[in-house]
């Protein structure tokens, strides 16, 4: 059934070029897509481990900078007179290091921060995104600073026995973004019914009970913040490569609170939410656009925010799956306990 739902959502969002000619709905659907994989990237963390992050835009942003870079090359002075010189390369291999460095930054800061948990990994990811952004606003030679990289190339896609398809056209880019998301959508949804997943969940519901059966805590939680990290780093690839300019306020902290809306009014923990979310809170400003004032616009973003979370308190997806849900039998009721002492078996 759910796999049924999943294939005529695939086909329904792949149709949509076919009826939808105005740009500008498709350039915002495209930028939508781009976030929303950054909000399922934020949904691992914070929906399967129960991690607030407040920087996750730091890795959103090193992703797009890395990318833009790798393709653009540059030439930067260091200390003692030494220089790196890199010429371009092509914007796929900068896509795959996008995922890398974002993956080894999440390393970093996992591995640093998960030490410490609640209030202080919060202000460990805020501290790190303010890092990040200074750095790309002060350091000029590198990312031009507030000036911005400009003519960031198109990604190309290497066709054999067809050539190179480079996807300049909006058509191409949708298509390419929904790609990447329903990727992400696989990945995520393979990785948290894993065994690995189910750690996750254990040290989200109980990490007294999953350190007990050995659940590793810090490096299960790293784990979850490197593979996060590297889909905000795709996602950001894909932005810099459609937007093909990038400056310092991609780092800006409203971007973050973006991806935070949607987990939460969709449903944090549930595969499905970030994506309802996402529909709904990227699409919500361009439909007011037009209508209204620009403080009107933000009365109404908060007023739709408050009524979702009111009315469906769990967020969109989950709050809707309770209320159509058939009532369970005792058997069922049951069911989560034997679950929990397979885990625990399994873990000891």
């Amino acid at each position: 059934m759910r796999s049924g739902i999943a294939i005529l959502t695939i086909v329904a969002f792949a149709s949509v070029p076919l009826w939808l000619r105005d740009p500008y709905l498709m350039n915002a659907l495209i930028t939508t897509g781009i976030f929303i994989i950054g909000a399922m990237s934020l949904n691992l963390l914070l929906g399967f481990t129960g991690q607030l992050s407040l920087g996750h835009i730091a890795f959103f942003g090193i992703g797009a900078y890395v990318s833009a870079l790798t393709s653009l090359g540059f030439d930067v002075g260091l200390p003692f007179g030494f220089r790196i010189v890199h010429v371009p390369w092509p914007p796929i291999v900068g896509f795959v290091l996008a995922i890398v460095v974002a993956g080894l930054c999440g390393y970093l800061v996992g591995l640093l921060s998960f030490r410490v948990r609640g209030a202080y990994f919060v202000i460990v990811t805020i501290s790190f995104a303010e890092v990040v952004r200074l750095v790309a606003l002060n350091w000029v030679e590198l990312t031009q600073g507030p000036l911005a990289l400009t003519n960031i190339p198109s990604i190309t896609i290497g066709l054999p026995g067809l050539g190179d398809l480079t996807l300049r056209t909006k058509l191409q880019n949708y298509y390419l973004v929904l790609a990447v998301a329903v990727v992400t959508y696989v990945l995520i949804s393979r990785l948290v019914h894993s065994h690995f997943g189910r750690a996750m969940r254990g040290l989200m519901e109980n990490e007294t009970l999953a350190v007990s059966v050995g659940i590793d805590v810090t490096r299960t939680l790293t784990l979850a913040a490197v593979i996060s990290a590297g889909i905000a780093g795709a996602a950001g690839s894909l932005y810099a490569h459609y937007i093909r300019i990038i400056d310092p306020e991609v780092f800006a902290f409203i971007n973050t609170v973006t991806m935070v809306i949607m987990v939460i009014t969709g449903g944090k923990g549930s595969l499905a939410g970030p994506v309802v979310g996402g529909m709904i809170f990227g699409l919500l400003p361009v439909f007011l656009r037009p209508i209204m004032a620009p403080e009107a616009q933000w009365i109404a973003y908060g007023g739709v925010l408050i009524v979702i979370l009111f009315v469906l308190p769990r967020g969109i997806v989950p709050s809707l799956a309770l209320r159509f849900r058939k009532p369970k039998s005792r058997a069922e009721t049951l069911a989560p306990v034997a679950f929990s002492e397979r885990d625990a078996k399994e873990h000891a």
